[in-house]
């Protein structure tokens, strides 16, 4: 495949000057794929079935919706999400030219010497992982940036002056489908769990292009996680591991209540780590063994753990009103993602639906059947939750909203509320995407969070 092949003659910034490279793609990644190449003297086209929203850097061509490759066009740039069986990504394969994704053309075009990349991916916490590694990074003096899908754009932050001195990169599965040529410092698969299989084809293809973080120096894993613990010892490379348990020799742990780094050395208290969660002392482990490998002494460590502040609508707090808590997870877009969710509270009427991505719901449902108080559901893909919890929760209430308008998050949480009793947690964990009924996981937060403040007494 054309996203598997090293891009002929392109591998530095100076090799670009003069070529023509078509970028797919006028969101962020297009716009700033399209600077960062017209900086290096690049022929730029631009094309998009829509017309930019927002106006393409001066130079772009833009050439509206395009079903095959132009003529002369030495590479073609794609953005995250365009799927492999795309005719413009088939068509470069015909042609003979290469696919670069912007982890991919970013490595290239980064000036020597480039800083340290430390990667993190997984199906859960990317996010989370990669903010926690930049307060450890910078707690530690140096200039360092979360970059990819969260904070500086990847493209921006290798041309920016001065340089950053480490990279923290969240890296998703779309992203390292087409990066075969980047070499991290070091790697990390946080978890592995059923995700994209629509646009993967398969969790084999999946788990193939998450470990692709794996390409530099060391392997970080979670060891806790089976499927991530199978593939690290088939990688063959050298490996770093962390798990919740009392750590083996060389791994990153949890022993006494408090995390500990591969000597053995207490860190800081497992009940500091924010947000809450088993799930989130894995990410801190994680963050902190990746800082590790570019020389962070466990000091710094321990003080960027302690003064991250989390990102929102992941496991956190939004009111309380008459003994029942109300926590706003939309970032758990998947069934595992929820699950580490439901897995923090002991009695809870669950908020889930929306999109599933063909992701089996069924052992979730199953495995957390006994905390629920409660469920209300939502979204286009309502009926398989309402299905599975018909079958291994009988007993427990169910609530289905079937509007879709601006009001539906309102009903949703109302009805969530008669459900709840003193001592309960009424939890979005919707356990699918949510661009059914809204523009992204943080509007759908947004929105509930909107609905419990207008319940009297919040």
């Amino acid at each position: 495949m054309a996203e598997g092949r090293p891009a002929q003659g392109l591998h530095t910034a100076a090799a670009f000057a003069g070529r023509t490279v078509l970028v797919a793609g006028t969101g962020l990644a297009g716009r700033t794929a399209a600077a960062g190449l017209l900086a290096l003297r690049a022929r730029v086209l631009v094309c998009a079935d829509r017309p930019p929203a927002i106006e393409l850097p001066a130079g772009a061509e833009f050439l509206g919706p395009l079903t095959g490759l132009p003529a002369g066009v030495d590479a073609l740039v794609v953005s995250p999400g365009l799927p492999p069986d795309h005719q413009l990504i088939q068509a470069a394969a015909a042609a003979g030219r290469p696919v670069l994704g912007e982890l991919e053309l970013a490595w290239r075009i980064q000036p020597e010497p480039r800083p340290p990349w430390l990667l993190v991916t997984g199906t859960n916490g990317k996010t989370t992982t990669v903010r926690m590694l930049e307060s450890i990074l910078r707690a530690a003096g140096l200039r360092a940036a979360a970059v990819g899908n969260v904070g500086v754009s990847i493209i921006e932050a290798v041309r920016a002056e001065p340089a950053y001195e480490v990279l923290a990169v969240e890296a998703s599965s779309f992203q390292l489908h087409t990066a075969p040529g980047i070499r991290p410092r070091a790697g990390a698969v946080l978890n592995l769990a059923e995700d994209h299989l629509d646009w993967h084809g398969s969790m084999a293809a999946y788990a193939a292009a998450k470990t692709r973080v794996w390409q530099g120096e060391l392997a970080v894993g979670n060891a806790d996680d089976q499927l991530v613990e199978q593939l690290l010892v088939e990688s063959g490379q050298p490996a770093l591991r962390f798990r919740l348990g009392r750590p083996g020799v060389g791994e990153y742990g949890v022993a006494d209540g408090f995390l500990v780094d591969a000597e053995g050395s207490r860190l800081l208290a497992a009940a500091e780590i924010r947000p809450a969660g088993p799930h989130n002392v894995a990410n801190a482990l994680a963050a902190a063994a990746l800082a590790s490998t570019v020389g962070v002494a466990p000091a710094a460590i321990a003080l960027g753990l302690r003064t991250f502040v989390p990102d929102p609508h992941r496991n956190q707090f939004v009111a309380e009103r008459a003994g029942v808590r109300y926590v706003d997870d939309s970032k758990a877009t998947n069934p595992h993602a929820a699950a580490a969710s439901l897995d923090s509270y002991e009695r809870i009427v669950w908020i889930a639906g929306g999109q599933l991505k063909g992701a089996d719901v069924e052992p979730l449902v199953a495995a957390y059947a006994g905390r629920l108080a409660g469920a209300v559901l939502l979204g286009a893909d309502r009926a398989f939750i309402s299905a599975a919890l018909a079958r291994h929760a009988p007993e427990v209430p169910v609530i289905e909203v079937a509007r879709t308008d601006d009001g539906a998050m309102t009903e949703t949480v109302a009805a969530a509320t008669s459900l709840a009793r003193a001592g309960d947690v009424v939890l979005l964990a919707p356990a699918a995407a949510s661009k059914d009924m809204f523009s992204g996981y943080d509007a759908r937060g947004a929105a509930f969070a909107a609905a419990v403040g207008q319940l009297p007494g919040a």
